[in-house]
């Protein structure tokens, strides 16, 4: 008896190793994901807004191709870039109630349209449809001397409410939250 319950206890034993070790975990995501928010500080937990977005690397690419001019984009890679309001905002003249929504942009020679979209949980820029667009505004283009690899997000208090940079290569964008 003894026998029969210690070969269950190994065949048992062997079955749930067998299950933890066929577990496949993903290769990293060329293009991770990373969220920006403002106030940036983590000790501040009462955020006001926070983007969540997928950071593509240039690895030697040209960034013409990659921001394709006057054509509407996800604003990073992957997923379309979701940004929550936690209490409602102005966008350029638009009051925005809050929420959260996809961000596009359709990237200019001089300046760049910023859209906020209704449409949630999109991958890329396909489904977009601009009868869901909730507000957009133009802002200009600016060089930096700094070259960034990774397309990146912050954000930067203002007299107003909070500035959302994007940057990318040398190009810098700047994005005004009123509140």
């Amino acid at each position: 008896m003894k026998t029969v319950i210690k070969t269950v206890v190994l065949a048992f034993t062997l079955i749930l190793s067998y299950n933890v070790n066929a577990q496949k975990f993903p290769d990293l995501d060329p293009s991770p994901m990373d969220a920006a928010t403002y106030p940036s500080s983590y000790k501040v937990s009462d955020k006001t807004i926070k983007i969540v977005y997928s950071r593509p690397q240039l690895k030697g690419r040209d960034l013409a191709k990659l921001t394709p001019t006057n054509e509407v984009w996800r604003t990073g890679a992957n997923e379309a870039a979701e940004i929550t309001f936690y209490k409602p905002v102005t966008f350029g003249d638009a009051k925005v109630k809050a929420g959260t929504y996809s961000l596009f942009t359709i990237p200019g020679d001089k300046e760049w349209t910023v859209i906020l979209s209704s449409d949630i949980n999109v991958w890329g820029a396909y489904t977009y449809k601009q009868a869901n667009d909730v507000a957009r505004i133009k802002v200009p283009v600016s060089e930096n001397k700094e070259v960034l690899e990774a397309f990146s997000i912050t954000f930067e208090e203002s007299k107003t409410g909070a500035d959302m940079y994007m940057g990318w290569s040398t190009l810098r964008v700047k994005v005004p939250f009123t509140f």
